[in-house]
């Protein structure tokens, strides 16, 4: 018995020095990411993760890695988790085409719940460095982009496609304007239009935005009209995903999912066939449900949908905390505070993470079949988003997964903090 004991003291110390060994220390310098850029290449798509919508260094790693991306490896465009119309005005300010005297102010359209997820101090920064890296280019240079690919934004995408139309034709907009008028009374509140919708107490939008939506597909030539048809597709699906909601199962879940998918599709196109982006998504979406309790569910991710289509051109990054700080909501909806990040339960790959010493590091799994296997069994992995309930964080905040086959690489920071809203 003595021997077994030993021999297990043994195995598990072996294993904590061949993580280590593995995984590569993160020091804060310039060479902290150089694997993963190797390990990246000439893929088209890098989908970076979050284990929170609340942690600052997620942010400030994210921007380190897609600054790194855009210099040395030509990277063209970002794309959010956020709405396709507020990064619009992002997207101008970056390529010095604004009105707006700094990030500060161009971030001034993100005011629906959660703000503080796009609108805080490290975004700022990050759009900052974007400015400065297309102001810095040699004229005829193409600037680097940044686009919103979620559909949270129906009634503003709404307004965008009036004001696109009327600026062609009056009765055009007229007709648009008629087809989104049930969405008038839902202006602050999309969702309750589903709801309504649903239950048969509203008229349903579904005729006049799939109408809207297919005069404007054959449009979308220059890119006032490129981005005029995006706002239709948000409108569409939006109106589709908000009634959705009031189903069970999997639905509405898949159909942000699928929209999100059919976003990046067209804007890889419009980068052209050798262009290449970074997405910044939380772990949810990046990772590939297939290989976590969101597969068992009939969950789809916007991870799996790339890998799906794209192969080893998409890389899936996640990121990981043990403990720390994180803002958040106590619910949907509610007013965001710093809540203490408890530590991660012990069956977490978190907890392991943490056991091991690994306070600052990445772990890339891709062409490392040994340590892809220490970490391809099934464990917990925490999952914050908008909101945090500590008191039930085993029930509102954990999964099953199977991380190595999940991501394609993830970073691990062991104490985090809450990222500084503006």
């Amino acid at each position: 018995m003595q021997r077994i004991i030993q021999l297990i003291i043994l195995l598990t110390w072996w294993l904590y020095a061949f993580s280590c060994q593995a995984a590569q220390a993160l020091t804060g310098g310039n060479n902290d990411y150089d694997a993963l850029l190797s390990m990246i290449g000439e893929s088209r798509i890098v989908m970076l993760g979050e284990a929170t919508h609340g942690s600052r260094e997620f942010y400030r790693e994210r921007a380190r890695i897609t600054r790194r991306l855009i210099e040395e490896a030509g990277f063209g465009a970002v794309v959010l988790e956020a709405p396709w119309e507020s990064v619009r005005r992002l997207d101008a300010y970056i390529r010095g085409d604004s009105n707006d005297a700094d990030a500060a102010a161009a971030l001034g359209d993100f005011v629906r719940f959660p703000r503080w997820s796009w609108r805080n101090r490290e975004v700022r920064d990050f759009l900052e460095i974007l400015r400065a890296i297309n102001l810095g280019r040699a004229p005829g240079t193409p600037p680097v982009r940044i686009y919103g690919m979620d559909l949270y934004s129906e009634p503003e995408s709404a307004e965008a496609v009036v004001r696109h139309l009327a600026r062609r034709s009056s009765e055009a907009a007229a007709l648009a304007r008629q087809r989104y008028v049930c969405f008038a009374d839902y202006v602050k509140a999309p969702m309750l239009y589903g709801r309504d919708a649903e239950s048969g107490q509203a008229v349903s939008c579904a005729e006049g935005v799939a109408a809207q939506l297919a005069e404007m597909e054959t449009k979308t030539g220059d890119e006032d009209d490129f981005a005029a048809w995006q706002s239709a597709r948000v409108v569409h699906n939006g109106e589709g995903y908000y009634r959705a909601l009031y189903r069970p199962g999997a639905i509405s879940w898949n159909l942000r999912e699928q929209h999100m998918a059919d976003t990046l599709v067209q804007i890889l196109e419009r980068v052209g066939a050798k262009g290449q982006i970074v997405v910044w998504a939380h772990n949810s979406h990046q990772g590939d449900a297939r290989h976590s309790d969101q597969g068992e569910v009939g969950e789809l991710s916007l991870g799996q949908l790339m890998r799906e289509r794209y192969g080893t051109d998409a890389v899936l990054i996640g990121f990981s905390t043990y403990h720390g700080q994180v803002r958040a909501a106590a619910n949907w909806g509610g007013k965001d505070r710093v809540w203490r990040l408890r530590p991660a339960l012990r069956q977490s790959w978190h907890a392991r993470l943490h056991r091991l010493g690994l306070s600052r590091r990445i772990l890339i799994f891709r062409d490392n079949p040994a340590l892809a296997a220490q970490f391809a069994k099934r464990r917990l992995e925490r999952v914050v988003g908008v909101s945090y309930v500590p008191n039930d964080e085993r029930g509102n905040h954990y999964r099953h997964s199977y991380l190595s086959r999940q991501f394609d690489a993830v970073i691990h920071i062991d104490r985090t903090s809450a990222v500084d809203s503006m």
